[in-house]
């Protein structure tokens, strides 16, 4: 049995009012192929040139092991010069991957290869941020802190996204007081004995091609696996929500400060009660 998925639409490319009407007003997501095709990184942007134009550069690394109650908030597992990753990327497997590096404060040149596309929403022009993975590495099932609506740009290779909207949270084992579900969920295959509730969840699934853009709406749940090594770019715009924007300046000033003062206070019983709770809640729910 696997998860209730649909594929995301796909479109060529898409005007600024096709892209308001059917995907942002009704918060849907999409996929549009050829939105970069006039972008200089279109052709240039490879491992192979990441490599070459900032390879000396010291870069942060994140595997998939357990949250640790000694791990500070989006704190690097690891470090190593982007020539020697890059070189481990083509080599072999790896857990580790780059996450939230910004390209305007590590390599500024890198912003004159793309531009941001006026397709309605007002983009955070300071936040570009690079993702990259090797094969099969993955991200946990999770949301952004800020609920942004957010443009997911994907260069070499392949990588596959599970999606799935906000209404959907009481049936992923969401970890109270965080922005993530249970960790030991795989969601390319799931254990329904063990996670009962995920067979309610209603999701959407796409894999991205190079070049390719993926629109994830405001606050939905994310799940990243690289098919191939390879590496992505989010541009983000604000949350046009009301009730999305109270909930992103909770968790950025309350939920975040709160989580990291109860890690300090009681240690590891507090990340094991919150991964105790995910389960009594959700199987609550349904």
């Amino acid at each position: 049995m696997q998860l209730n998925l649909q594929n995301i639409p796909r479109v060529e490319t898409i005007t600024k009012a096709d892209f308001l009407k059917h995907y942002f007003k009704p918060q849907k997501p999409v996929v549009i192929r050829h939105l970069t095709k006039d972008w200089p990184a279109y052709s240039k942007w490879s491992l192979e040139y990441m490599k070459d134009i900032a390879g000396d550069k010291a870069v942060p690394l994140y595997d998939d092991r357990p949250v640790d109650y000694k791990d500070g908030f989006n704190e690097a597992h690891a470090t190593m010069k982007m020539s020697d990753y890059v070189d481990l990327l083509k080599r072999e497997p790896t857990k580790y991957r780059i996450f939230l590096w910004n390209i305007l404060k590590e390599i500024p040149q890198l912003q004159k290869d793309f531009n941001f596309p006026d397709i309605g929403l007002k983009l955070m022009k300071g936040l570009p941020m690079l993702f990259f993975g090797g094969r099969d590495s993955h991200t946990f099932m999770h949301y952004d802190i800020d609920l942004a609506n957010i443009f997911h740009f994907h260069f070499e290779g392949k990588k596959q996204c599970i999606l799935f909207d906000q209404k959907q949270s009481k049936y992923l084992y969401k970890v109270p007081h965080s922005l993530i579900t249970r960790e030991d969920i795989d969601f390319t295959k799931p254990d329904f004995e063990k996670w009962p509730a995920l067979k309610n969840a209603k999701g959407w699934v796409c894999n991205l091609n190079h070049g390719e853009v993926l629109y994830m709406p405001e606050g939905y749940w994310h799940y990243m696996k690289y098919i191939t090594p390879g590496f992505s770019m989010s541009l983000r715009a604000m949350t046009k929500n009301p009730k999305n924007l109270s909930k992103a300046i909770y968790n950025v000033f309350l939920m975040r400060n709160y989580d990291n003062l109860m890690r300090r206070i009681r240690g590891q019983k507090w990340i094991d009660w919150k991964n105790k709770k995910a389960v009594i809640n959700t199987h609550k729910s349904f």
